[in-house]
């Protein structure tokens, strides 16, 4: 669901080198206006870091189209380079929740001797869900070959571990990965 930008704001989507990017490729969301924050409380770091060129960075990636409207990519921390590639990994993710079996999933980053890192996925499924296979397969229909997960690892799904908020924490299953 495209969403259009407030008039209230200046919205730039910018490169990691602040460099605005054109239609369609996705950018770090950075704004500025009246109504936003001027900065974190005793943290000058961290302001340094986000609101840089008189813009807050937001972190969040968005691809802006022609039209005007944005889509919300991911956060760009989750971003994985693989092989001089970007693959977001909401995107895998939405492949696999696109399967009815699935009751949830994560993409992580895996170190990769060849690629540098690449995507590994953990899916929780429901009784009769899909195997690893079944899931390889949507994910060859639906997706690049370098955005494919290495492999798929089943979990409970409440074994993902999660914050207060409920969101997944994927440092946490990038660890377990590295054990």
């Amino acid at each position: 669901l495209s969403k259009r930008i407030s008039a209230f704001c200046e919205v730039r989507l910018v490169d990691p080198d602040d460099r605005e990017v054109p239609d369609g490729t996705p950018g770090e969301m950075a704004l500025r206006g009246p109504t936003l924050f001027s900065g974190y409380w005793n943290a000058d770091d961290t302001n340094a870091r986000d609101f840089r060129n008189g813009f807050f960075h937001m972190g969040d990636l968005f691809r802006r189209h022609a039209d005007g409207t944005v889509d919300f990519v991911d956060r760009a921390k989750y971003l994985i380079k693989t092989g001089g590639e970007n693959v977001y990994p909401a995107e895998i993710e939405r492949v696999l929740l696109s399967h009815p079996g699935v009751v949830d999933a994560a993409i992580v980053r895996a170190f990769d001797v060849k690629w540098g890192e690449s995507p590994v996925a953990f899916v929780a499924c429901s009784k009769d869900g899909p195997n690893a296979e079944a899931l390889m397969n949507l994910c060859r229909e639906n997706l690049a070959g370098y955005k494919r997960p290495r492999e798929i690892r089943f979990i409970a799904f409440e074994d993902f571990p999660r914050s207060t908020s409920g969101k997944v924490q994927r440092h946490i299953l990038e660890a377990r990965l590295a054990d």
